[in-house]
Parts: C-alpha cells; sequence; structure tokens
C-alpha cells in the first residue's frame, strides 16, 4: 500500500510577512481558498491504493494541522509531533518506522507541504511510474522539466534511461543551487531537471540505506519513535532521542551516496512557491501583468504583485514589485529581491521584536486572539471562542483581567463561582484567581478582553487543567 509521508515543518520565512513562525507558509490559503498543506492532501484524492496519511508537524503546529485536516475531512494515519526540526532525513525515517508498523511492504509517498502542482493527472500518472521503480527497491525522486534559469532550486543530471518508462531514469548526480550562468547551461544542455524534494520508495529500502550511509540517524530516528507516546490524536517522539539526531536532508544523507536512485521526469505545473515572486507567477493576472488580491487600488501600475490583508492599499506608477500588508507588517519589494526578504526577518530576530514570530491574530486550538491595543501596564485583545471549546483553568501572577462579551453565551468560572455572561454583559478576573472561559452557545463566542498589570506575556499563565494538555 502507498503511505503518504506529508512533511509540514518548514518555516517560509521568504514569504513574511504572511508567514511566521506560529504560522507557517504551508497553513496558509497562498493560492486557493484551501491552505498549501490542505492543497497537498487534497490532490491525493483519486490515486489507487493509497492509505491514510502520515503526517509530520512541528510540536507548535500541532492544532493547526489538526484542524485543517478535519476541515478537509481527512483522518491521519497518525499526526507526528516534532519536539525540534531535524531536516528531512530524521522526518522520514520515523514516518517509515510508523508505516513498517502498519504493513511491512509499505511504500512512502514523501510530499512537502508547501508546493503547488496544477496538473494533477499528470502527477498522478508520475506517482504510478515511480511505483514501478520503488517495487524494484529504487529510491525514486521527481525531476521537474525547468522551463528557465532559475538559481533558486537545486538541480539532477538524468543518466541511462530504465526500461519501466520514457521518463524515468537513473540518477547521474545532485547539483547544488547553481549561478546563473551555470543555470543557463543546464536549461540549454536538456539533462538537467529541478529537484523536486518528493520522493517515492519502500519505507524497508530507505531504512536500510539510511542505516548504511547514517547510521546515527537511523538509530535516532527509531528510538524517538520506539520510545514515543501517544498525546490524544498525537504521536509525541521521545524529546532526548530526537535531540540526539543529527539533522540532515535526504538528499545529502542518503540520495547523493545510494546506487539505487532512480528519477521520473515530469512537467506538471510545479512550483514550491519559495518566494512572494514565485507566487506571483503562478497566480492569475489582470492585463497589466498585476496580482491584485483583497483591497487594491491601482493606477499606472505594471508587473506588480499586491496583498492586502487588512486595509486599503493603493499603488500608483509602479512596476515590478511586490507589496504585502498585514496588521502590523507592511513589505515594499522589487520582485528582482525575492530571495532577501529574509534580511528583514533576521533584522527583526536580532532587535528581539515578535512580528516574525506571530500575527496580531494568534490561532489557538480553542480558537483564536488578536490584539487590539498596548501600552504601559495594559492589553486589550478579542477573543473568539469555537462552539463547544473552552480555555484552560488558569490563573495569573501579574495582570486581571476584563472580559466583556461583544456576542454569544459564556460561561466563566471565576474562582469558586460559575456565571453565565450573554452580549453586553461582563465580569472582572483580579490577579490570582483561578478562572475559565468556555462557549455553551452554538455559534461563536466574541469578547474583548482588557488586560492590566505589572507583567502581561504570554508566559504569565498557570494551567490546572486544560483540554488540550498543554503545559
Amino acid at each position: 500500500m502507498l503511505y503518504p509521508v506529508i512533511l509540514s515543518g518548514g518555516s517560509g520565512s521568504r514569504l513574511w510577512p504572511m508567514s511566521r513562525t506560529a504560522l507557517p507558509k504551508q497553513f496558509l490559503p497562498l493560492v486557493s481558498e484551501h491552505t498549501m498543506f490542505q492543497e497537498t492532501l487534497l490532490r491525493l484524492q483519486g490515486l489507487p491504493g493509497i492509505a491514510a496519511p502520515l503526517v509530520i508537524c512541528n510540536d507548535e503546529h500541532r492544532f493547526l494541522a489538526a484542524e485543517q485536516l478535519r476541515a478537509i475531512g481527512s483522518t491521519p494515519l497518525s499526526l507526528i509531533l516534532e519536539p525540534f526540526g531535524r531536516n528531512t532525513a530524521p522526518a522520514v525515517a520515523v514516518a517509515a518506522f510508523a508505516a513498517q508498523a502498519e504493513d511491512d511492504q509499505a511504500i512512502l509517498l514523501v510530499l512537502p507541504a508547501d508546493h503547488l502542482i496544477q496538473d494533477i493527472p499528470g502527477f498522478h500518472n508520475a506517482i504510478q511510474s515511480a511505483l514501478e521503480l520503488a517495487q524494484q527497491d529504487k529510491l525514486v525522486t521527481f525531476g521537474i522539466t525547468p522551463d528557465r534559469p532559475a538559481t533558486g532550486f537545486g538541480y539532477i543530471e538524468r543518466g541511462a534511461a530504465l526500461e519501466t518508462g520514457e521518463h524515468t531514469f537513473a540518477v547521474a548526480r545532485f547539483v547544488e543551487k547553481p549561478d546563473t550562468d551555470t543555470a543557463r547551461k543546464f536549461l540549454d544542455n536538456g539533462r538537467f531537471f529541478w529537484n523536486s524534494g518528493m520522493f517515492v520508495f519502500k519505507a524497508s529500502a530507505y531504512l536500510s540505506e539510511l542505516q548504511h550511509y547514517h547510521p546515527d540517524i537511523h538509530a535516532a530516528a527509531q528510538r524517538a519513535w520506539q520510545h514515543g507516546v501517544r498525546d490524544m490524536d498525537f504521536h509525541r517522539l521521545d524529546e532526548n532521542a530526537f535531540a540526539a539526531c543529527p539533522a540532515d536532508s535526504i538528499d545529502y544523507a542518503v540520495m547523493e551516496h545510494t546506487r539505487a536512485a532512480a528519477m521520473v521526469t515530469v512537467d506538471i505545473g510545479w512550483n514550491d512557491i519559495g518566494s512572494w515572486s514565485s507566487l506571483s507567477d503562478v497566480s492569475l493576472k489582470d492585463e497589466q501583468g498585476n496580482v491584485l488580491r483583497g483591497d487594491v487600488f491601482s493606477a499606472e501600475t505594471a508587473d506588480t504583485y499586491v496583498r492586502a490583508e487588512g486595509r486599503m492599499v493603493a499603488a500608483i506608477g509602479v512596476r515590478d514589485l511586490v507589496i504585502v500588508e498585514t496588521s502590523d507588517a507592511v513589505l515594499v519589494m522589487h520582485k528582482d529581491f525575492a530571495q532577501d526578504v529574509k534580511q528583514a526577518v533576521e533584522y527583526l530576530k536580532q532587535a528581539e521584536r515578535t512580528e516574525h514570530l506571530v500575527h496580531r491574530r494568534v490561532y489557538r486550538p480553542w480558537g483564536y486572539y488578536e490584539g487590539i491595543d498596548i501600552g504601559e501596564r495594559f492589553q486589550a485583545k478579542r477573543i473568539m471562542v469555537n462552539p463547544g471549546s473552552k480555555l484552560s483553568l488558569q490563573m495569573h501572577h501579574h495582570r486581571a483581567e476584563h472580559w466583556v462579551v461583544v456576542s454569544g453565551n459564556a460561561k466563566v468560572t471565576r474562582g469558586d463561582k460559575i456565571l453565565m455572561l450573554h452580549e453586553d454583559q461582563s465580569t472582572y478576573i483580579p490577579i490570582g484567581m483561578k478562572h475559565r472561559l468556555e462557549n455553551v452557545g452554538e455559534e461563536p463566542l466574541y469578547l474583548i478582553e482588557v488586560q492590566s498589570g505589572s507583567y502581561l506575556g504570554e508566559d504569565d499563565i498557570v494551567r490546572f487543567d486544560d483540554d488540550y494538555k498543554r503545559g
């Protein structure tokens, strides 16, 4: 059986200010109404003999992944939580152990969660070709037919043609991201293909090659899986074992060394959406070559990507720009510098700011909150609680809170009392008092929270009981 492995642990910093540590690009709806993560799962529909997916994600994104799976009706075989990133070789090793626990003949289809594929039938056909090779114990990757001298991708040089089909080849070598002149030579040569980072192989074949070339990764990943624990709908890897695991990619750890590497070449409308310019390339444009999203006015503007998330944006007399507006940051950049967004992210890190970490709207398993205003000793938030959900029973050492219900029905635990609050009603939570908020209605609960005190950080929370088992 074919087991999809969805790798969703990336950070996507080149798509800042939309993509941030707490909400990276794979969990954003950048191309359609579905997120990139959801699109990756949905494009598997119709494949024969396919199992439920194995999803690998960072621990802090577990509720995002679970909710987005639920929203498209997908139940994973396992949702595996990495305590921290260790690149793709360990992540896929863990997935291989998980698949083997179900089926010792398992074949893995390894897919990053942040890619765009426009030709779904072509993609399915390529998977079938890769399956034939995988049955022969080949480690198969997909080489994308290049249409330009791109310098943002690694390349694969094709070797001898294989008997399984006209688009199947041995791999001659992997090549690092080239400079522009080398990329032009690769394009003219016709033997070089973009490295997609997608793979098909038997779980056993991958683990065998990994054990041969990197026994330390194999052993650490095996311990992390075997000593992991079930936590609600998640499988938590053993933190100590995973911490001891070297960080390495599949390419470096295995594919560049193995003699079993094979490639299926494809032209399927693939893009890794690695930058704002690449997102612009695959988006529907107007007659002037512009991509306009949200409340945007443009005049005498051409070949420009404008995305307005909250406020009106006007672009007048500009060309070849990327303009992205969010509630707390605005990016204005020439398309030629799309790979340099990380400079802004690095500046925010060095300045110990938060705009690279979270949006003003911060998602939680029970709903979300978003900042409205903050000042000396006070902070105001808008809170939404999903129907039937509740926050943890908690208290704060340094802040008091005042809650005003805007709409919905709230059940409030306040010390040893239970209150029912409705629209326009409010309550006050003093410093040090245990409290809890629950939506007992059938519609979302909205309220305004005003915090006051000497310290207003999110780490001033002492939890006594929590449905989501957070510390």
